[in-house]
């Protein structure tokens, strides 16, 4: 296998610099005043390599909220739970669903009107289920008030 080597211009404490300046504009984090200030340790390196890694694990869990509430109804703790069961950390759930924009009375109006298509309800025993589902009491009231019921 061919091995190119070249020499870079870019030393350590530049390339440094420049993954905490893309980290901070993934997350928001301030950038040092000068990339001398990140020529210290292999700690320093590591620190922005875990922000790194913590801003793209963000990224994907806030994606992968969004494709569930495209797909279906979730209330804000169930959706925290889906996101957990496919292996994101509590924090990364919590950040995706908190950022998502969703509209839960929405949210739970569209899943009244699921339950609804796929079987009968009384008021109140639709009003339970979006509870136990893990909507709030007023969540679960003003979906089934507005999905006919």
């Amino acid at each position: 296998m061919f091995e190119q080597k070249t020499t870079s211009r870019l030393g350590r404490t530049s390339i440094l610099g420049a993954t905490a300046l893309i980290s901070s504009l993934l997350i928001g984090a301030p950038v040092a005043a000068s990339a001398a200030s990140f020529a210290g340790t292999a700690s320093h390196h590591a620190a922005n390599v875990r922000i790194h890694e913590s801003a793209y694990s963000r990224a994907n869990a806030l994606q992968a909220a969004r494709d569930y509430l495209s797909t279906m109804a979730f209330s804000r703790k169930g959706l925290i739970e889906q996101l957990r069961y496919e292996g994101y950390s509590m924090s990364d759930s919590v950040y995706a669903v908190d950022h998502c924009r969703a509209n839960w009375n929405t949210q739970a109006k569209l899943a009244a009107k699921e339950y609804l298509h796929t079987m009968p309800f009384s008021r109140k025993g639709l009003i339970d289920q979006l509870k136990y589902d893990g909507f709030t009491a007023s969540q679960a009231a003003y979906g089934v008030s507005k999905s006919g019921l």
